[in-house]
């Protein structure tokens, strides 16, 4: 006799949601069922259908507008002021000594956050790597990556103590557009161990997707201690 586990109704709507998303029926900024319309639907209480639709906002799936309703998020690139630059030339053009300690490489199955960055199905291999990145043997910087295997298939089997992911991935699949976003963060458990930070001191996290002409290359997290590490850029303006 085969048992079947009935998914809870909050995570059943959620499904919902992202099949609707993945199929294009619900496309980027699409207004989706209210609170409301989700309550009638699947026969559930507010609170049911709340807590589904905050999940998919916290995991950057849905964006909620007070007033005016909850939408799909936008997954395509944008311009960024940031550059993308690779770590190990920073630390070298500061006359720095670069180093690398790889923490985690393995395959694993794509949960929808991740799914829905890197534009794979739910539940199928992607990589993911945890690096910490050190200027003169102190760490500044814990990377975790998530990369589409498709278009990157050799990337667990380099060894990332002498290429940088950004350098390897420019030679996979040469990188054509990304999108970052930024922020100040407290740092998890796991990210004081790889930093050895022993105070819960600010952080400084990005959140970088980026592409080659074929999809969505990666989809990284990168966080610095706010005190080892700034991040600054140069613009030019047309006169």
């Amino acid at each position: 006799m085969v048992l079947t586990m009935i998914k809870p109704k909050f995570a059943q709507i959620k499904r919902f949601i992202i099949d609707k998303i993945k199929s294009g029926e619900w496309p980027e900024h699409s207004r989706i069922p209210s609170e409301n319309e989700l309550t009638v639907q699947f026969s559930v209480s507010r609170m049911t259908a709340r807590r589904a639709l905050t999940e998919l906002s916290d995991e950057g799936i849905l964006t909620r507008s007070q007033g005016l309703g909850t939408f799909v998020a936008s997954f395509k690139s944008q311009s960024s002021l940031l550059e993308i630059k690779n770590i190990a030339d920073e630390v070298k053009d500061r006359g720095g000594l670069y180093s690398c300690t790889p923490i985690i490489l393995e395959s694993i199955e794509a949960i929808a956050p991740i799914a829905i960055a890197l534009g794979v199905e739910i539940d199928s291999v992607v990589y993911r790597t945890v690096l910490v990145h050190l200027e003169n043997e102190k760490p500044i910087q814990a990377e975790e990556r998530f990369v589409n295997p498709e278009l990157a298939p050799e990337y667990l089997q380099q060894n990332f103590e002498h290429i940088t992911p950004h350098e390897y991935l420019c030679q996979a699949a040469p990188l054509t557009e990304a999108r970052h976003t930024v922020e100040a963060v407290i740092p998890s458990a796991d990210i004081c161990e790889w930093l050895t930070l022993y105070n819960e001191e600010p952080c400084l996290q990005v959140i970088r997707r980026t592409w080659s002409t074929k999809g969505v290359v990666s989809f990284a997290r990168l966080v610095s201690p706010g005190s080892k590490y700034r991040l600054g850029g140069h613009l030019t303006f047309k006169k």
